[in-house]
């Protein structure tokens, strides 16, 4: 279970930057995609954790297998993608309580915003591992 854990905080470190990133960007920009902000969040926040998530993996499989960059590449996509939509799931999952929930708006500029979204993340968190510990004992994503 350590090097599960291990991968599932990997995976969530990726998903974590991600996501931040997403929901700040989107909020100082102003950007709202088909007239909702939580759809719009839904799509920077996957978008940017997987662009960050497949690049963490490549940085740690490359070195650690020895792997040429596409064939890196291809098993980053490969022990990141499942891992990374699991945990997003779970987040998304928060994400869409926060914001139904009969609460004032939040927004990424309030300290209750990021309450209700480290509990959200650990919620991907709790998710992923599952899928976390699956993908290690099939040898899709090695073992951290």
């Amino acid at each position: 279970w350590h090097a599960v854990f291990r991968s599932t905080t990997h995976c969530g470190a990726g998903c974590t930057l991600g996501d931040t990133l997403g929901e700040t960007l989107f909020f100082l920009l102003g950007i709202v995609l088909f007239g909702s902000t939580l759809l719009s969040d839904y799509i920077a926040d996957f978008t940017l954790a997987y662009l960050l998530g497949v690049g963490f993996q490549y940085f740690a499989i490359v070195p650690m297998c020895g792997y040429p960059p596409l064939k890196g590449l291809w098993e980053a996509i490969k022990a990141d993608t499942l891992s990374l939509a699991a945990f997003e799931v779970g987040m998304f999952a928060g994400m869409a309580a926060m914001h139904w929930l009969p609460l004032p708006k939040l927004h990424p500029n309030e300290p209750v915003y990021w309450f209700f979204m480290q509990i959200a993340m650990l919620l991907g968190f709790a998710t992923s591992f599952p899928m976390n510990w699956w993908l290690v004992k099939k040898g899709i994503k090695e073992r951290m």
